[in-house]
């Protein structure tokens, strides 16, 4: 079904009212989207080229300077819940569409400046120290990105289709992710190895430019959402202005604190898989480094087939029934399918894909659930800081704590023994969550609360003619 035949209908009578035009939804589905895709082209190329970085940019022998190189990538992560107590407030006061346009450029720039660094053979610590600070301004860029990339989504998608519009952001996020793999394999495949060390590492950074000037393209000209346009140039609204972070925290600690603990189980399913695994494949279950960079991306492309469709039953039969399936699912398969992928090259891509499966009805569902736990004057902020805080705690670390466990208990399943953990905290959260499926993102209370049915109703009435 269409927007246009989705607007057409009775039971939405009020979205149409307040619905963007087809183009102008397109446009921001791909305004959005470009940007996760770079912030994840980052991850993505960082990742896979993690050893020629450390050489290039650290001192000491290969292990050791790899060790430097990835204490460093956990940065981003560590400035990460800054950047959201920054960027979100600003968010909610001054609207969606320019904090964007700022946090994309800064992420892409950032991105993009890495691949200048000169060597630490030529100017020595000023090398890493360059490295640090990028990393930084990349964190704290990316604090505001997702958190703003999401809501600008969930406001501006119908609310019949919030799920399956939304899964388009977490298609960016696997697509950036792959192109930067993809890149760094292919430039090491077509230079070769001392090319690669010299030089070729740097051309994939340098790719984050275009990105991020085709994203600002597309940001600037799409107007704010139509949700946080009406909220803020209605004059019967005593309470739209946004709260500080105090305000903040004490009227929605509940709504942070249920976030927090679906993002708990959310990311370490998701770091395990993306970052992690190609470390975990290689290193305990013994596959060349070629077939365990292979893996996570042929997974990665079976979950983005799978995402629309995700969404899009998310809007049919509710947030918390796919978040169910997804957390129970991985609970009860995620030892099997481990032992699957540690019998062979087929195993470990059946395996992968199985848990990839298993975990979209999360991740397509990001954008059109976490947005929704807040109303519109503290959407941004509420969001952004609850999911980089538990992000930057759980998420950033999930590879360091697996790599961890197994080294103190000898044990290769640790890491499904950890997401175990985590989809036990997710699922303790869930309960709590409230259904927002259909839900109006509009008004100053939470929405699928009664109170927010009551204002909606009340304001609707008295504007019908």
């Amino acid at each position: 079904m269409s927007p246009d035949e989705a607007a057409s209908q009775p039971d939405l009578i009020d979205q149409t009212r307040h619905a963007a035009s087809p183009a102008a939804l397109r446009r921001a589905v791909a305004a959005s989207a470009i940007g996760n895709a770079t912030e994840w082209f980052d991850y993505g190329i960082y990742a896979y080229g993690v050893t020629y970085i450390s050489q290039a940019l650290f001192p000491g022998e290969a292990q050791e300077a790899t060790l430097f190189a990835l204490a460093t990538f956990a940065v981003s992560f560590l400035i990460r819940p800054l950047g959201g107590m920054v960027w979100g407030p600003l968010g909610d006061r001054f609207g969606r569409k320019s904090i964007l346009a700022m946090t994309i450029l800064l992420m892409a720039a950032a991105t993009f400046l890495v691949g200048l660094i000169p060597s630490y053979d030529d100017i020595g610590f000023w090398a890493p120290a360059a490295l640090v600070a990028l990393r930084m301004i990349q964190g704290f860029s990316t604090g505001g990105e997702y958190g703003g990339a999401a809501t600008f989504m969930s406001e501006y998608a119908p609310d019949k289709r919030r799920g399956f519009f939304g899964s388009f952001l977490e298609f960016g996020t696997l697509s950036g992710f792959s192109l930067g793999a993809i890149l760094m394999l292919s430039a090491s495949f077509l230079l070769g190895d001392e090319a690669m060390h010299a030089w070729g590492w740097r051309l994939p950074f340098l790719v984050a430019a275009p990105l991020g000037l085709v994203g600002l393209y597309l940001r600037s000209r799409i107007e704010d959402t139509p949700v946080f346009n009406e909220l803020y140039h209605a004059e019967d609204i005593a309470e739209k202005d946004a709260p500080h972070l105090g305000q903040l925290f004490a009227r929605y600690w509940k709504q942070i604190l249920v976030l927090s603990g679906l993002v708990v189980a959310l990311n370490v399913v998701n770091y395990t898989l993306l970052s992690y695994m190609p470390t975990y494949l290689e290193r305990r279950l013994g596959l060349s480094t070629g077939e365990a960079l292979a893996v996570p991306i042929i997974g990665m492309l079976f979950m983005m087939a799978v995402l629309p469709f995700a969404g899009a039953l998310s809007d049919r039969i509710g947030r918390k029934p796919m978040w169910w399936i997804s957390l129970i699912g991985l609970f009860l398969l995620v030892i099997p399918l481990y032992h699957l992928m540690s019998v062979s090259l087929a195993g470990a891509i059946v395996g992968f894909a199985l848990l990839g499966l298993l975990y979209a009805p999360q991740l397509a569902t990001i954008s059109a659930t976490f947005p929704a736990m807040f109303p519109t004057q503290a959407r941004f902020a509420g969001f952004a800081i609850a999911y980089n805080v538990a992000t930057s705690l759980f998420g950033g670390t999930a590879p360091a704590m697996n790599s961890w466990l197994i080294s103190e208990t000898g044990d290769t399943l640790m890491p499904a023994y950890y997401m175990m953990g985590s989809c036990v905290v997710g699922m303790i959260a869930l309960v709590f969550m409230v259904e927002t499926a259909g839900q109006s993102l509009r008004g100053t209370h939470p929405p699928g609360t009664e109170a927010s049915k009551r204002q909606l109703a009340e304001r609707d009435g008295a504007v019908r003619p």
